[in-house]
């Protein structure tokens, strides 16, 4: 199965001015293509399907011989030319790549990641879960991507909707400077014309009492002006110019930022390497709000 390159604008684009989209057939990572076929627009890149043979294999679908070719090869062929049409419909414009990789889904999206700008993959649930659990492709790549990854749960709204309507919601971690998940919210926000809101969660001591007052006007908790000050921080570096607010709720982030990403168009969570772990892994707030947040979520890797 060899690549197919259908528009030589895309093919002879730089690699990391393209937007990789996983594809399998599937209505999810069709609605994937439409949005990343968006955000290309956005930020001026191509658009590259990747479909992994071995997908099929182990879902145990195929299809009939009829036409001389291998039944996998065949759907291999559907799935891609049904994903390009697809995009083509959305963004008649678009310049356009597609190839059919004869490995697993995992290996082959981690590695296409290495030279994207950005990855897109529609979630697969199964059995009567689907909408709350994610495919283990999603999860997977999402744990070791080199890339932003944004996944779309089933439910998402494929629209990219920039104007003064749109936010980006932006999980705040412990080391905001500089860190990759905060440009990556922020250039988001910038390409939609959307409010950038910082969140940090906090949670009070088990043992503290429950009146700690620091100065009259002032949170009431040294946790909660701790959670606000990193926020203020996470955004201190971002282009000026550029709609911005800060936030603080009380309770663990896993919990919280699903609760106020509820209307957001995008949520952002950053992804720290651990030494001595193969690429990424995810951490309990990535994990949950990839399986819960009701929009969109991109994980973006940061530097040890």
């Amino acid at each position: 199965m060899n690549a197919s390159d259908t528009d030589t604008r895309a093919a002879g684009s730089p690699a990391h001015l393209r937007i990789v989209v996983g594809v399998d057939g599937s209505e999810p990572s069709l609605r994937a293509v439409e949005w990343a076929a968006d955000e290309a627009v956005l930020r001026g890149a191509t658009l590259r399907l990747v479909y992994a043979s071995l997908w099929e294999r182990y879902e145990g679908a195929a299809l009939t011989g009829e036409l001389g070719k291998p039944s996998e090869e065949v759907m291999a062929e559907d799935i891609v030319e049904t994903a390009e049409r697809r995009a083509r419909r959305r963004r008649p414009d678009l310049g356009v790549t597609s190839e059919i990789l004869p490995e697993e889904a995992e290996y082959a999206l981690i590695r296409e990641s290495r030279s994207a700008l950005l990855m897109v993959l529609g979630c697969r649930g199964r059995s009567g879960v689907t909408e709350a659990l994610l495919g283990s492709v999603s999860v997977t790549v999402a744990g070791h991507a080199h890339c932003p990854l944004i996944v779309l749960r089933c439910g998402n709204d494929n629209q990219v909707r920039p104007g003064p309507a749109g936010r980006i919601v932006l999980g705040v971690g412990e080391k905001p400077a500089d860190s990759a998940a905060v440009r990556f919210a922020a250039e988001e926000a910038s390409l939609r014309g959307a409010v950038l809101e910082a969140v940090r969660a906090w949670r009070r001591p088990l043992h503290e009492p429950r009146a700690h007052p620091l100065i009259v006007g002032q949170p009431a908790h040294l946790q909660e002006a701790e959670a606000a000050e990193l926020a203020e921080e996470a955004l201190a570096t971002v282009p000026e110019g550029l709609r911005v607010r800060c936030r603080t709720i009380e309770g663990f982030a896993r919990d919280a930022l699903p609760a106020v990403s509820r209307d957001a168009d995008l949520l952002v969570v950053g992804a720290r390497r651990r030494q001595g772990h193969f690429g990424l892994q995810l951490g309990r707030v990535a994990h949950k709000v990839l399986h819960h947040a009701p929009c969109p979520v991109a994980v973006v890797p940061e530097p040890a």
